[in-house]
């Protein structure tokens, strides 16, 4: 077979996408915590970035723009600090319209001193948080005074190691005996020992002895209810005519001992290492106007104040005098002018993705969940002419602080089902709420079916299959027709 070497011409498009580039991508997507520690990187790696401050006499910050003339920037910054009012097409059921603002300071200011504005030097509210002791350190405390004997102290300590987060011993104890050196007649009486500790059911093996440690703590550990806990799948399975032969109960002594279990805690470690819970801080705030309609703005304290220093870099590039000392200066300058750009432009497509949902979503603010529309990203995304990931990410952990709560701009997109006539469709999330609120109100001598459900949604205008509400009605856990009807009769009878 006969080789030759020869020369090919192809031409082909391809597109490349620039460091800057996936940078604002990425920025887009962060929320506003992320945010916050990201432009904390940055103004500690580039010297040319600082904090806004806000002017003793008007409180606003004036960002220098270095790569305009004077006049220009003055103008700039009027037009951009200037209220921005925007009138869409009223949304379907009435008239009002959204009306979008930014704040009078610019975009990329905002708070970076954890919740404080005012420039005292008082603790954020993160620092007053009371610490709890861990999990670790609580067990840890107990061997110490209870175990003097140096072996069992030992065992103990290792025995810590093997907890999981939720208080049980996640290893082998064959393999923990053999790692110790002892026999595991030893280990079992370690075993026995810690758990005794507070709080009752630590350092068990499974969830049946679990509640076994803390009824037996309660004194409640009787041969009825140790037979309860042998037969635990019938517990899940809620089926009183077996349990009632097992424990050779009635059913009243039935439900007082499943009411006694409920009370117990299945992961007594979880009590402690627990994180403080975090407020949301909603990205966008929306309230009705005086006359109708809906105000849409930013809030700025989840905006990073950041500006560049313009006097700083001309001081140091007088002095720069080699080629690497320059290219440096470039580059952090360069960098600087790019966040603080990128950071604007984040903010302005964050309200404009808002203000289209505000307007898309008017009934849900005026009347509820039950009035929340189909909408999908596409729809969004044409309106405002930008790409569907682009508006995926800018409604990935952004919140919305509106008169009926806080939202994640998520929460507005659900999917679309349809009518039994020709009304139009339903959204997945307003269903949800139907059937939810159908449940709840049931009697419990007639709870519904899944079929049931179905035909009151069909009568209703609601196209839905059975399999569907199945599958909502799972999606927000709850049990099923048969598990409810044996749920009510106990709690009836435990009142009773």
């Amino acid at each position: 077979m006969a080789m030759s070497a020869k020369l090919d011409l192809r031409q082909s498009q391809t597109l490349v996408m620039t460091p800057q580039l996936q940078q604002a991508i990425k920025l887009l997507q962060l929320s506003n915590i992320e945010l916050a520690a990201f432009v904390e990187q940055e103004l500690e790696r580039n010297p040319l970035l600082e904090r806004g401050q806000p002017d003793a006499e008007t409180g606003e910050t004036q960002p220098e723009q270095a790569e305009e003339p004077p006049a220009d920037n003055g103008a700039a910054a009027a037009d951009f600090n200037s209220t921005e009012r925007t009138t869409g097409e009223p949304a379907e059921g009435g008239d009002d319209v959204a009306e979008s603002s930014y704040d009078s300071s610019p975009l990329w200011q905002g708070s970076m001193s954890g919740g404080r504005f005012d420039g005292e030097d008082l603790a954020g509210v993160e620092q007053t948080v009371a610490t709890t002791a861990s999990l670790y350190d609580h067990l840890a405390r107990q061997i110490y005074l209870e175990i003097t004997e140096p072996a069992e102290r030992i065992a103990a300590t290792y025995l810590l190691d093997l907890l999981d987060e939720a208080g049980y011993l996640a290893g082998d104890l064959d393999e923990a005996a053999r790692h110790l050196g002892c026999t595991r007649a030893f280990l079992d009486r370690v075993v026995d020992k810690v758990q005794h500790f507070d709080p009752p059911g630590i350092f068990a093996r499974d969830l049946k002895e679990c509640l076994a440690l803390q009824l037996a703590d309660l004194n409640r550990l009787d041969p009825a209810m140790q037979a309860l806990l042998d037969n635990l799948e019938l517990v899940a399975r809620r089926d009183m005519t077996e349990l009632k032969k097992c424990c050779g109960c009635s059913d009243d002594d039935i439900a007082d001992m499943l009411g006694e279990l409920k009370a117990l805690d299945p992961k007594p470690g979880l009590a402690f290492d627990a994180e403080p819970s975090q407020t949301v801080i909603p990205d966008v705030n929306v309230r009705p106007k005086q006359g109708g309609g809906w105000q849409v703005e930013l809030n700025s304290d989840t905006l990073p104040k950041v500006l560049t220093n313009q006097r700083y870099y001309a001081e140091i590039s007088d002095g720069a005098r080699n080629k690497a000392d320059k290219e440096f200066l470039a580059e952090k300058w360069n960098s600087a002018n790019w966040l603080v750009k990128a950071l604007d432009q984040r903010a302005r497509t964050i309200l404009r993705v808002a203000r289209e949902i505000v307007r898309q979503q008017d009934l849900f603010l005026i009347k509820g969940v039950e009035h929340l529309r189909p909408l999908v990203l596409r729809d969004i995304a044409e309106v405002l002419e930008l790409h569907e990931s682009t508006v995926s990410r800018v409604t990935s952990n952004k919140y919305m602080a509106t008169p009926r709560g806080i939202f994640e701009l998520k929460y507005f997109f659900t999917a679309s089902i349809g009518s039994t006539g020709d009304g139009p469709a339903h959204s997945a999330e307003a269903v949800r709420h139907r059937i939810k609120a159908l449940i709840d109100a049931e009697p419990p001598d007639k709870v519904l079916s899944d079929d049931g459900l179905v035909e009151i949604l069909k009568a209703d205008g609601i196209d839905i299959a059975r399999r569907t509400v199945a599958k909502y009605r799972e999606s927000m856990r709850i049990p099923s027709s048969v598990q409810r009807r044996r749920d009510k009769k106990i709690h009836s009878k435990s009142k009773s």
